[in-house]
Order: structure tokens, then sequence, then C-alpha cells
């Protein structure tokens, strides 16, 4: 079965050009150009794996267009922007985007990016990790404490899941830029100490647990064993 990917972009000729680049590339693609039809059908985000949003869209951009998606849905989102300003992508990334992509871009580094996305997904795994206290379910993007379920972001996620993967070692940022974004990037490490920041917050219950900046290199995490 193909892949479903729900593209919402204005342009109509940039719209066609990538709807027939994926179709091309063995995906399904619905492209839609206003917003509005999302927000109206808001129930059917479900059917598609992934969704590619364009930042400037009218009436409502694709940042919160995203925010209206995540309300009822967990699908992954790639923005898609003629805009290379820095907060743009910062801001991005901190709505919780699995990607975030400039225009022009080449199809087949979308393309790439798309697949890194899709098997990011497949391979999450369905057991539920003890991290002290806390149960964490990687798979329904969950962490649990007591009777208290934070629900984390897909992006929050993967990287709970390689720090703890990497308990009480030392892990370098650029490790971990390149593994959850593809690339060793200024502003994609600025949106990396915000989810960390995030992280502490939703452990902060357990003072055992411990997220700490190792200057010049990268992170160390300790929980409990």
């Amino acid at each position: 079965m193909k892949p479903k990917i729900l593209l919402v972009e204005d342009d109509q000729d940039l719209g066609m050009v990538l709807k027939q680049y994926l179709e091309f590339s063995d995906f399904e693609v619905n492209w839609i150009a206003n917003p509005e039809e999302i927000l109206k059908n808001k129930k059917q985000i479900d059917q598609y794996q992934l969704a590619i949003l364009d930042v400037m869209l009218p009436v409502i951009d694709g940042f919160e267009l995203s925010k209206e998606i995540r309300k009822t849905s967990d699908i992954p989102f790639l923005f898609l922007t003629a805009k290379g300003q820095s907060i743009d992508r910062i801001l991005g990334l901190k709505l919780g985007a699995d990607d975030y992509i400039t225009k022009p871009c080449e199809p087949e580094e979308l393309i790439l990016r798309i697949k890194n996305i899709l098997k990011r997904q497949q391979n999450s795994t369905k057991a539920i990790i003890k991290l002290g206290n806390y149960s964490f379910i990687p798979s329904q993007f969950q962490l649990l404490f007591n009777d208290e379920t934070t629900q984390l972001t897909e992006k929050e996620s993967e990287l709970l899941l390689l720090l703890s993967k990497n308990n009480q070692k030392i892990i370098n940022r650029k490790e971990i830029l390149e593994t959850l974004w593809g690339e060793n990037d200024y502003f994609l490490g600025r949106s990396l100490d915000v989810f960390m920041t995030r992280l502490r917050k939703y452990f902060q219950k357990d003072e055992r647990i411990k997220f700490d900046s190792v200057r010049g290199i990268g992170f160390k995490v300790e929980f409990p064993e």
C-alpha cells in the first residue's frame, strides 16, 4: 500500500509539480490549496501518514494550521516555505514539526526527508520503557507518572528515546541533530535546546533524573536503573 500524504500548498504551479513528483515516487497524494478544507474535516487527517504544510497559506498560516491538526491527530508534518528566516524555522520546530524545508527545494531532497520521517515512524517501538518513576511509551508519544499522562510531540518522543538508549553516557549534539533532523545546523541546535528544556520539566517530579549539559560537547542524561 502506498503511503498517503496530505499536501497543503496554495501555489498552483508548485502544488502540481510536487503532487506529480510525489506520485511518481510511489506516494498517494491529496493536494489541497485551501486550508479551510482541512479545518472542516479534521477527522479525516488520520488517514494520512504525513502532512506537508506550506507556511504562507491564505486565511490561516501553516503554523496555526499545524496547531489545529495537533488537537485531533498525531500525524507527523513537514513545513514547506519560501521564507528562510531563522525565526520561522525555530517556530516550526517548536510546534513539533518533524522536518522543515525551504523553497525552492530539490524534489529529491524532499522525498528523502519524507522517507526518513516515515522510516522513523515504522521503527518506533511499542515497548514501555521505565525511566525512574516514569513510564515512557514511544509508540504513543506518552510519558506516564502515576495517574498523570503527558502527551509528547513525535520529535520529543524521538529525542527521549535516543537519550534513554544513551543513559549515563555523554551524547554529542552533532549526533543528536544528525540522527533526528538529518543535519547539524545552528538554528536546529537552538531548537534542540528548547526540546531539552521541555524534557527537564517533564521529569522534574523525580529528583534522581538528571539532564546535564556538557559544555562544548552535548548532553548527559541519567535515569536511575
